[in-house]
């Protein structure tokens, strides 16, 4: 097989492939939410574990400051019962 029989074939396949690509409706971008073509509900409940993932890191950050300000207080209170 020659080289230019080779590029036609791949040029073929390319074509092919863009009107099969075209046909079954695939994007390549996507939506603010970073969600395609998904139907409605998929989308809401998409939508809807992104907003609980944000909640609960911020609880994480919330127990993580907890927890450091209560090692800090406990370092304090071992401190002030060796110095009796």
């Amino acid at each position: 097989m020659n080289p230019f029989e080779m590029v036609a074939i791949i040029v073929v396949a390319v074509m092919v492939a863009s009107v099969l690509r075209a046909r079954y409706g695939y994007r390549r971008g996507r939506n603010r939410h970073g969600i395609g073509d998904a139907s409605p509900e998929e989308q809401a409940e998409t939508i809807r574990l992104r907003e609980e993932v944000k909640d609960l890191k911020e609880r994480l950050k919330v127990l993580e400051r907890i927890t450091v300000e209560k090692e800090n207080s406990l370092a304090k209170e071992i401190e002030s019962l060796r110095d009796r």
